[in-house]
């Protein structure tokens, strides 16, 4: 029997609206009708006010705490199952709790191991994501995942800045992996920052291994929470005798004083997609859309075509 390929259909959760709507664009599709009921408590109830019964559907939303975006998507996909979707792709332009990813002392929990066995006794059948904050979260899940690289996004428009002296930096010792493999594309150098936190989001010392005197830097990290560490690390880069220090950052999450952090900083420019909405505008950030690379690889998914391309640093 000929595989049928049925029609697809993408909808989106209440925060990546915007993002669902651009990648629905650019896949060639309408973003489809859900209705979010509320109760006085805070209790919501999604809808989807169209059939999906016997279709591929693709569910968009970045599940980054606050608790009630991950719940909006676990409902969407128990709804869709419960509708008789065929085939549930739960798509995460972040993937949010993925800081938990091991026990780090005791009598903790982890809590993307834990984000993933709820994704899928949802009813998830597939997950796309990009850019996870540790590569084996991969392995939490029984259901395929395709783990996207935003260095798609990003290579080209490093390139089109046509930087001499150019040397790729790593925020943190964690991140040396990612810095290498864009200094490689690149064919650059490479800085790496050591650092010794106090506890969360507090940095009680940093160190710069490697020589960054006349070159212009650019940090890569996969996310930006209060943007401690790297307006930390621009500020020392520059007084080492950097030329100029931008940043890549996958992940906007922003939290806390991190506008501040970066208007007060010599960060020249954060770069960053828009996997997570911005709470508010600022002159030093530029935002990437990853709409296109997401609408090209669910378009593959469900033609069943390679997207082995879109692996690669």
């Amino acid at each position: 029997m000929p595989i049928v390929i049925t029609e697809a259909k993408i909808f989106a959760c209440t925060q990546s609206k915007e993002l669902g709507e651009k990648i629905a664009n650019a896949f060639g599709a309408e973003l489809g009708n859900v209705i979010t009921s509320t109760y006085s408590d805070g209790e919501f109830q999604p809808s989807y006010e169209e059939s999906i019964r016997g279709t591929r559907i693709f569910i968009i939303g970045s599940t980054n705490p606050g608790p009630e975006n991950l719940m909006e998507m676990l409902l969407m996909i128990d709804a869709a199952k419960r509708a008789s979707a065929r085939h549930i792709t739960a798509v995460l332009p972040y993937f949010g709790w993925a800081r938990q990813d091991r026990k780090d002392k005791p009598r903790v929990p982890i809590a993307a191991k834990l984000v993933a066995k709820m994704l899928e006794s949802a009813g998830a059948t597939r997950i796309i994501t990009m850019d996870l904050h540790a590569d084996q979260i991969q392995g939490f899940f029984e259901k395929p995942v395709d783990h996207l690289f935003a260095s798609t996004i990003f290579l080209p428009y490093l390139r089109s800045l046509n930087l001499d002296n150019l040397t790729i930096a790593s925020p943190d010792m964690g991140g040396s992996k990612r810095a290498y493999a864009y200094s490689k594309a690149l064919e650059s150098d490479v800085v790496i920052c050591y650092k010794q936190r106090a506890k969360a989001n507090v940095i009680s010392h940093m160190e710069l291994i490697g020589d960054v005197t006349g070159k212009n830097v650019v940090l890569v990290d996969d996310m930006v929470d209060t943007a401690g560490t790297l307006t930390k690390a621009a500020d020392l880069m520059m007084e080492r005798g950097a030329l100029s220090v931008r940043a890549i950052c996958t992940h906007p999450i922003l939290s806390g004083n991190a506008y501040e952090n970066l208007e007060n900083s010599k960060l020249e420019e954060l770069i960053v997609t828009d996997s997570i909405p911005l709470s508010q505008k600022s002159d030093k950030i530029r935002v990437l859309s990853c709409a296109e690379l997401f609408a090209e690889v669910m378009e593959r998914v469900h033609n069943n075509h390679s997207i082995s391309s879109k692996f690669i640093m």
